[in-house]
């Protein structure tokens, strides 16, 4: 997958940790993951059609969703993964994608983005059949988040 693709992904996801939870997001080593691979308690899946047709993964551990569904809640306790701390951590996801998409777009690459899916579990494996996916580590103090981008092959 082309760089420049790619950036637009770290920019929107550490504008948007930083505007809506208040959380400093740096970049960790950008690397390639190969197909199946081990995910975290907690993966927000977002598709992608247009340009880049693939999948956008957000996965990270049970207690850093909790910490950041309540910081989107201006603080409000979280100490389980309802419905509201659901919702919540979706859509840092769609927001980060949503601006993801718009910045491809001011630059000529068009995309679209499908409404987030949330898994939770434990050993969640991912497997992405004919795809390249690019892991983009986002350390967020002692946790972090793993964007994974998977695009389609050819």
């Amino acid at each position: 997958m082309n760089i420049e693709y790619i950036n637009p992904f770290i920019e929107a996801s550490q504008a948007v940790f930083r505007q809506i939870a208040s959380m400093e997001a740096k970049l960790g080593k950008v690397y390639l993951k190969t197909s199946p691979y081990s995910s975290e308690d907690i993966v927000i899946m977002v598709g992608l059609t247009g340009k880049i047709r693939g999948q956008a993964n957000f996965s990270m551990r049970r207690e850093f969703g909790l910490r950041l569904a309540s910081s989107m809640m201006m603080g409000m306790p979280v100490t389980e993964l309802d419905d509201m701390a659901k919702s919540a951590i979706s859509e840092l996801a769609n927001m980060i994608m949503g601006n993801a998409a718009t910045i491809l777009y001011n630059r000529g690459i068009h995309i679209d983005i499908t409404p987030p899916s949330l898994l939770i579990g434990e050993n969640i494996r991912i497997s992405q059949s004919k795809m390249t996916t690019i892991c983009i580590p986002l350390l967020i103090g002692d946790d972090k988040v793993e964007l994974d981008i998977s695009s389609e092959i050819g």
